[in-house]
C-alpha cells in the first residue's frame, strides 16, 4: 500500500468510494459537500469524531485547542466545555461591530490540522486514514483546509485521501494535490440501491445518481415543496449548528414558503457566517437572501442582505461589486439609515481599499453620514451613530496624514459613551474607539498612554489576539525586549497559529540574542506558510550569522524555487556562498540578483565587499559608487567605499566619504572617526588625527556611542601618534 496521500476522480460518488476502499481501509470518511453544512462540512462531521476521543483520553490535548476547536464546532461545548471568554460573544448580535477577517478562518484551518497531528501522535498506532470525498462540491474554505492539511501531514502519521468529480478546483489545492498526492484509477463499481424522490431530498440533494434527480423532478411541484418541509423540520430539531448554514437554509428555500420561512433561514445562516469571517458563504446568502425579498414590502431584510453581501465581497476582492450593490441601495431608498451607512462603507472603500485611494473623497462621504447620523431620534441610538461615524472620520483623517485630528475624534467619542450610554450599551464597539486611540497614540509617538490603553484593553478582552500583539510591538519599539517577548508568547498562547505571529517574536528573539529560539519560531511560520518570503529571508539571514551557511544556502535554494530569482534571495545566495569559500558562485548570486533588479542596492554593496575581499578595491569602489548614486547617501556605503578608497591609496577621496557620512544620522560614529584619523595621519595631518581620536574617546567616556564601541584602536592610534610626537586634542582633552 503507498504511503502517499491520495486524490481520486470519478464522475459518480458509488465509484469514488469504492475506490477509496480498495485502496484504504480509512478509519473516517466523510463527505464534504458544502450544501450539508455549509463551508464547514467536512469539519464538522471530522471534530465531532475526534475531539470527544481526544477529551477521553488526552483532555490536555483538547484544553490546548479548545479556542479553536469550539469556533467551529461551538456544540462541541456540550462534551468538553465552554471556550475562553469573548467580548464579542458575550454581546448581543445586533451590537456586534467587530468581526473576524478571512485570515482568521485559514488561522482556525492550521489550528484545526495542528490538533490532528498531535492526535494522531498521542495514537502511537497505524496512522490515521481520513477520506473526503465530493471535494469538487466543497466551499473554498474546506478546500483551504484540505490543501492544508495534505501539505502538512506526514502520511505516516496523518493519511489523507481527497476524492471527488473531475471539475474545477482552488489553485491552491489542484497545486498541493498535484505535488503531495498520488492519483489513484477509478473503474465503475456495480449499481447500488435505486434511490427515489424521497431519497433524493433524504441526501440533502448530494446524490449524484440521475435516476434519483429525474424521480425528483418528476414530482409535482407541491410534492417537492412538501418533502422539503418536511426534511428541514427533521434537520432543524438536531443540535447541529453546521445545518443552519446548509441544508437547513437550502430546503426552506425550496419549500413552501421560501419568501417566509426560507428567508429566515437564509438570514440565520447569514448572520453566523457573518460572526465567523465566512466570507464567501456570506455573499451566497446575502445574493440568495435579497432574491427572496421585494425591495419595497422586504426593505428592511432586503437592506441587510445585500449590505453584508457587500461588506464580504471586500475580502474577496471583488470591490466594483461591492459599490454596485451600495450604490444600488443609495438610488432605492432615501431613509437617513441607508444613506449614513452607505456613506460610512463607502468611505472606507475609498480609503482603504479601493485603487487609487481617494481620501478626499472619503471625506465626503464620512462627512454626509456624520451629517445624517445627527438626524437619529434616539437618544441611545443618536450617540451611538454619531461617534461610529466620528470614528471613521478619525479613520480617513488618519489616513489624510491629520494624526491630531484623528486622536480627538476617538478621544471625544470615548468620552461621549461614557457620558451618554449605559455601561452595558455597545460595549464592542467601546472596545474598537478604545483600540483606536491607542494605535493612534502610538503612531503619534505617545508610547506610555497608548502603553496603558492597550493594557486596559487586554483586561477588558484577554483573549483577542490584537491587543497583545499591538502592546508587544510597542514594548519592542521602546526597546523592552522582555516585554515584547512576553506579550508575543500570550498572542501565540491564546490565537490560532498565524505566521506572523511566529516571525514577529522571532524578530524579537534574534534581536535579543536567542538564535536558536528565533529559528524555532521562524520554522513554525515557514511549517504554516512556506511562501512567506519575509520569513524565509529571515531565516537564511540568521543562518548566516550564526555560521551555518549551509543550512542558509539550502534554504535559499527553497525559496528560490518558489519565488524565482528574486534580488534578495540572489544576495543572500551570495553571502552564504561567500561564508563557504565560493567566490565565484557568489559573485554569480549577485550578478543575478543585478540582473534581476538592476536597481538593487543591497546586491552592489554586497557584490562590492566581495570584490574588496578579493583584492579589487577599485571594484568595489565603481559598486559603491553606483550604489550611492541609486540609493542616496547613506553612512554604511560611505564609510565602505572611504575603506576601499583608502585601500587602493586615495586618500583625499577617503576622508571626504568619511566626513560626508558622520555627519548622517545613524552613523557608526567611532568607526568613521578612526578611519578619518587614519586618512588624515596618511595626509600628514597628524594633529587633526588625534583630534578625531579624543574626540571618540571623548563620547565614548559620556556613554554616547554603542555598548559594543570599544575605544581600544583609538588608544592604540593615539599611542603610535605621542610615539611620534603628536599629542594633546581639542581643548587640551
Amino acid at each position: 500500500m503507498t504511503t502517499r496521500h491520495l486524490r481520486i476522480t470519478g464522475a459518480r460518488s458509488a465509484d469514488r468510494r469504492a475506490a477509496l476502499e480498495a485502496a484504504g481501509p480509512f478509519e473516517f470518511t466523510t463527505t464534504c459537500h458544502q450544501w450539508l453544512r455549509g463551508p464547514c462540512t467536512a469539519l464538522t462531521a471530522l471534530l465531532h469524531r475526534y475531539v470527544p476521543e481526544a477529551w477521553a483520553s488526552w483532555p490536555e490535548l483538547v484544553e490546548e485547542h479548545r479556542a479553536t476547536l469550539l469556533y467551529l464546532v461551538p456544540e462541541l461545548a456540550g462534551r468538553i466545555g465552554p471556550p475562553p471568554p469573548s467580548l464579542v460573544n458575550d454581546t448581543p448580535h445586533e451590537e456586534r461591530t467587530r468581526y473576524f477577517a478571512e485570515r482568521m478562518i485559514r488561522a482556525t484551518n492550521h489550528g484545526i490540522i495542528d490538533f490532528l497531528l498531535a492526535h494522531a501522535r498521542h495514537r502511537q498506532g497505524p496512522p490515521l486514514t481520513l477520506a473526503f470525498d465530493d471535494v469538487h462540491a466543497a466551499s473554498t474554505t474546506e478546500q483551504e483546509f484540505l490543501a492544508l492539511l495534505v501539505r502538512r501531514a506526514d502520511p505516516r502519521l496523518l493519511r489523507v485521501a481527497v476524492a471527488g468529480a473531475d471539475g474545477p478546483l482552488t489553485t491552491e489545492l489542484t497545486a498541493i494535490l498535484r505535488e503531495f498526492a498520488e492519483s489513484v484509477p477509478v473503474t465503475q463499481a456495480p449499481g447500488g440501491p435505486v434511490l427515489d424522490a424521497r431519497g433524493y431530498v433524504w441526501t440533502d440533494c448530494t446524490s449524484d445518481d440521475p435516476a434519483a434527480y429525474a424521480a425528483y423532478r418528476a414530482l409535482p411541484e407541491a410534492t417537492r415543496a412538501a418533502l422539503h418541509d418536511e426534511r428541514a423540520a427533521e434537520l432543524e430539531a438536531r443540535p447541529d449548528r453546521g445545518l443552519l448554514l446548509g441544508a437547513i437554509p437550502n430546503h426552506r428555500e425550496r419549500g413552501a414558503d421560501p419568501h417566509g420561512a426560507g428567508r429566515r433561514a437564509l438570514r440565520a445562516a447569514l448572520e453566523l457566517c457573518v460572526a465567523i469571517g465566512y466570507s464567501e458563504a456570506t455573499a451566497d446568502l446575502g445574493m440568495r437572501g435579497r432574491a427572496l425579498c421585494d425591495p419595497d414590502a422586504d426593505a428592511q431584510d432586503y437592506c441587510h442582505f445585500t449590505a453584508k453581501a457587500a461588506s464580504a465581497l471586500v475580502p474577496l476582492g471583488r470591490l466594483d461589486e461591492c459599490v454596485d450593490l451600495y450604490r444600488e441601495l443609495r438610488r432605492r431608498y432615501a431613509t437617513p439609515r441607508v444613506q449614513m451607512s452607505t456613506s460610512y462603507a463607502l468611505a472606507v472603500l475609498h480609503t482603504r481599499f479601493l485603487e487609487p485611494r481617494d481620501h478626499d473623497l472619503a471625506l465626503e462621504h464620512m462627512n454626509n453620514a456624520r451629517a445624517l447620523a445627527a438626524l437619529e431620534p434616539d437618544p441611545v441610538l443618536g450617540a451611538y451613530y454619531q461617534v461610529f461615524q466620528d470614528n471613521g472620520l478619525a479613520l480617513v483623517e488618519m489616513h489624510r496624514g491629520d494624526l491630531e485630528r484623528s486622536h480627538e475624534l476617538t478621544a471625544r467619542g470615548i468620552e461621549r459613551l461614557e457620558r451618554e450610554l449605559p455601561p452595558d450599551r455597545y460595549v464592542v464597539h467601546r472596545s474598537q474607539l478604545l483600540h483606536n486611540r491607542a494605535r493612534v497614540r502610538y503612531a503619534l509617538g505617545r508610547l506610555e498612554e497608548a502603553y496603558a490603553d492597550f493594557t486596559q484593553l487586554i483586561a477588558w478582552d484577554p483573549y483577542y489576539v490584537e491587543y497583545h500583539v499591538d502592546r508587544a510591538n510597542l514594548c519592542r519599539r521602546r526597546g523592552d525586549l522582555a516585554g515584547a517577548l512576553a506579550g508575543y508568547d500570550r498572542a501565540v498562547r491564546v490565537s490560532a497559529p498565524m505566521p506572523e505571529l511566529f516571525h514577529n517574536r522571532g524578530d524579537v528573539r534574534a534581536e535579543a540574542g536567542d538564535a536558536e529560539g528565533a529559528l524555532a519560531d521562524f520554522a513554525r511560520a515557514l511549517e504554516l506558510e512556506p511562501d512567506e518570503l519575509g520569513t524565509r529571508l529571515a531565516r537564511i539571514a540568521l543562518l548566516i550569522e550564526a555560521d551555518r551557511p549551509g543550512e542558509a544556502l539550502a534554504d535559499v535554494r527553497a525559496g528560490l524555487g518558489l519565488h524565482g530569482d528574486g534580488s534578495r534571495l540572489l544576495c543572500l545566495a551570495g553571502l552564504a556562498q561567500q561564508a563557504l569559500g565560493e567566490p565565484e558562485l557568489a559573485r554569480d548570486a549577485y550578478d543575478r540578483a543585478l540582473a534581476a533588479d538592476p536597481g538593487g542596492v543591497p546586491a552592489l554593496t554586497d557584490r562590492a565587499v566581495l570584490a574588496f575581499e578579493q583584492g579589487d578595491a577599485q571594484g568595489a569602489v565603481a559598486d559603491l559608487t553606483a550604489a550611492l548614486a541609486l540609493g542616496g547617501e547613506h553612512p554604511d556605503v560611505l564609510y565602505n567605499r572611504g575603506f576601499a578608497l583608502l585601500a587602493a591609496g586615495d586618500a583625499e577621496p577617503a576622508l571626504a566619504d568619511f566626513t560626508r557620512a558622520l555627519a548622517l544620522p545613524g552613523a557608526d560614529l567611532a568607526a568613521l572617526l578612526c578611519r578619518r584619523a587614519e586618512c588624515l595621519a596618511g595626509l600628514g595631518e597628524s594633529r587633526r588625527a588625534a583630534d578625531d581620536l579624543h574626540d571618540l574617546l571623548h563620547l565614548h567616556a559620556q556613554g554616547l556611542l554603542p555598548r559594543d564601541a570599544e575605544p581600544a584602536e583609538a588608544l592604540e592610534m593615539l599611542e603610535e601618534l605621542s610615539a611620534a610626537g603628536v599629542g594633546g586634542g581639542r581643548d587640551g582633552r
